[in-house]
C-alpha cells in the first residue's frame, strides 16, 4: 500500500487534544463534586450526632449546641447548594466532553473510510494486472497448442 496521508490528520490531532483536556475537567468536575459530597456526608453525620439535646441538663451547655447545630444547619444547606451547582457542572463537563468524543470519532471514520477505499483500489489495480497476466499466459498456451 502507498504511503497514505490523511489531510485532515492536524484536525484529528487537534480534536484528540480537545477531547483529552474536555476528559480532565470532567473528572476534576466530579472530584470536586466527591469533595463536596463527602464534606456534607460528615457535617449531617455531626449534626445527626448531636442533635438529641435532651440528654444534656446544663442550659449552658444546651444552648450552646443548639448554637452549634444552628451553625450547622447553616452550612449544610450552603453545602447543599454548593453541590447542586457542582452537579450541574459535571453534567455540563460530562455533555462537553461527549461532544468532543463525537466530533473525534466522527474523523476517525472520514480517516478509516478513505483508507479503507485506498485498499479497495489498490486490491482492484492488483486484479486488473493479474487478470492481464492470466490472459497472457492462456494465450501463450493456445498459441503453443496450435
Amino acid at each position: 500500500m502507498e504511503k497514505f496521508k490523511f489531510r485532515l490528520q492536524k484536525v484529528l490531532d487537534i480534536k484528540l487534544k480537545n477531547e483529552e483536556e474536555s476528559k480532565l475537567k470532567y473528572t476534576q468536575a466530579q472530584s470536586k463534586k466527591r469533595t463536596v459530597e463527602q464534606s456534607l456526608s460528615n457535617l449531617q453525620l455531626s449534626y445527626n450526632k448531636h442533635s438529641d439535646i435532651s440528654n444534656i441538663k446544663d442550659v449552658i451547655t444546651q444552648k450552646i449546641t443548639i448554637n452549634y447545630l444552628s451553625s450547622l444547619t447553616q452550612s449544610i444547606k450552603s453545602t447543599a447548594e454548593q453541590l447542586e451547582k457542582e452537579t450541574i457542572k459535571v453534567k455540563e463537563a460530562k455533555d462537553d466532553f461527549i461532544e468532543k468524543q463525537i466530533e473525534r470519532k466522527s474523523l476517525e471514520k472520514l480517516k478509516e473510510s478513505k483508507i479503507e477505499k485506498l485498499k479497495k483500489e489498490e486490491e482492484r489495480k492488483e486484479q486488473i494486472i493479474n487478470d492481464e497476466f492470466a490472459l497472457y499466459a492462456f494465450i501463450r498456451n493456445r498459441v503453443e497448442l496450435a
